[in-house]
């Protein structure tokens, strides 16, 4: 009896352990992430239907980059008020881009044709800008100021163009926008 009760609480510790530890690997950042209120390292970008660039090419200027897939319900759902977003402050008050993590270069270039998307939008094959973006679920916002320190993270899908959309990007920034 006793032998069995021993054998009960260290089974009981040994699941303690490893949920301890799952958790904790659930909630560790992405390899190499840049947290909120740090510089975004310079990378290499392939476009998909623009020039490939190099992130530093959008210094000077806030940005907004979405982080989706094709593949991904939420981020197709959100594409359209990107778009209108764009269309309204895009180039003016902040650039938007868009980085795809999908597998297939001509999934994601025939998603952004479909979506008759405008602003610029690359690949992501190597995980780079995923992980240093923190992009661990899909869809990921964020607004990074004219130096390229990263002000806000926003997981999920949002209608990016709507009045509260809109006063969180301001806010992030710091900026009226109009």
């Amino acid at each position: 009896m006793k032998q069995t009760l021993l054998r009960l609480h260290a089974a009981r510790a040994i699941a303690a352990l490893f949920l301890t530890a799952i958790c904790t690997l659930s909630l560790a950042a992405t390899p190499g992430e840049v947290a909120v209120g740090s510089v975004l390292r310079d990378a290499s970008m392939q476009g998909i239907d623009s020039p490939s660039r190099r992130l530093s090419y959008f210094r000077g200027k806030p940005l907004l980059i979405n982080v989706w897939a094709s593949w991904c319900g939420p981020c197709r759902q959100e594409m359209a008020s990107l778009e209108r977003l764009s269309r309204r402050f895009g180039g003016k008050q902040f650039n938007v881009i868009g980085i795809s993590t999908d597998d297939y270069r001509d999934r994601a270039q025939a998603f952004v044709k479909h979506s008759k998307i405008s602003f610029s939008n690359f690949i992501d094959h190597e995980l780079y800008l995923e992980n240093m973006l923190g992009a661990d679920r899909l869809p990921l916002t964020v607004i990074v100021d004219a130096q390229g320190r990263v002000m806000a993270k926003h997981y999920g899908a949002k209608e990016w163009d709507s009045p509260q959309a809109v006063d969180f990007i301001a806010k992030s920034l710091k900026t009226k926008l109009q």
